[in-house]
């Protein structure tokens, strides 16, 4: 079932091998929600914790050193330049779904500095925070100052990967897609990457020299900095069309990958099928 890439591009400085594989009916292992108590995101000894309505920021023995009231859920942050980017789920269903407000907050105190909108977002250094929002039209990416004001945008959205810049595995949730992996330039230039099969690819994995690793419709691709891919494994294939009945996640441990796709045979509509592969991870060109 498994095959792999022959790519050659220079995305190929990594291969894979399968170490085992499994096939199995019902539903995925892994559940998506985050453990109670896990920090939304640390830095310097300082953690921020989220529960319905508040933000919580504690130092290294737990303390709580502030609280901050939010109306709704907090599912991410990011900590940059004494702010922290917090975005959330609201409360109740809304035209957008589930999409609560993006607060940036002061990391000292917890004092609102800005509210805006967005459901995902990362940083850079100095104090670069970006969101993004995808539906009804909508398809951008924002960048904002730590004081929240708007710096530039961008016709891209999608999983972020934050380096010396940003690169975005899009997601357009639209068939036939025009996602791709790109990089954003500053004047709201979008550098285009490798195009992409899968409308709603899984949030990629980085590696340590900063090639991304793309579950893109049961083909892993590496995409390295200079936005150059290869294939590394052909592992379950599925037609562009055929997309939507399938989603996937992937996982590193050490130098293995877990790759988990699961999928609605046509011939048996509402039965899950499991496909899990263990994969080892070696630096190297692409072995056909």
């Amino acid at each position: 079932m498994a095959r792999s890439g022959a790519g050659s591009g220079a995305g190929a400085g990594w291969r894979v091998s399968v170490v085992k594989y499994r096939r199995r009916a019902g539903r995925p292992a892994y559940d998506e929600t985050r453990p109670a108590g896990r920090p939304l995101a640390r830095r310097d000894g300082l953690s921020v914790l989220g529960a319905a309505g508040e933000v919580r920021c504690t130092d290294p023995s737990g303390r709580t050193l502030w609280t901050a009231a939010c109306a709704g859920i907090p599912n991410a942050a990011h900590i940059c330049g004494g702010r922290v980017l917090v975005t959330t789920d609201s409360f109740d269903y809304t035209p957008w779904g589930h999409l609560g407000p993006a607060l940036l907050l002061d990391l000292a105190d917890g004092a609102l500095v800005s509210e805006l909108r967005g459901a995902s977002g990362t940083v850079l250094r100095g104090g670069r925070f970006f969101l993004g929002l995808e539906g009804y039209d909508v398809f951008d990416t924002w960048e904002h100052d730590r004081d929240g004001t708007l710096v530039d945008s961008w016709r891209s959205y999608g999983h972020y990967v934050a380096g010396t810049g940003i690169r975005v595995v899009e997601t357009d949730r639209s068939l036939p897609t025009r996602s791709r992996v790109v990089r954003l330039l500053p004047g709201g230039t979008v550098e285009r990457g490798p195009s992409l099969t899968d409308p709603l690819c899984p949030e990629p994995l980085v590696l340590a020299d900063g090639t991304i690793l793309v579950l893109d419709a049961g083909v892993l691709r590496a995409v390295d900095r200079r936005l150059g891919d290869a294939v590394l494994a052909e592992l379950l294939p599925v037609p562009p069309e055929m997309a939507w009945r399938y989603r996937g996640r992937l996982r590193r441990t050490g130098d293995q990958l877990t790759v988990t796709v699961v999928g609605e045979p046509g011939d048996r509509p509402g039965k899950d099928v499991v496909h899990t592969w263990t994969l080892a991870l070696r630096p190297g060109p692409t072995i056909v």
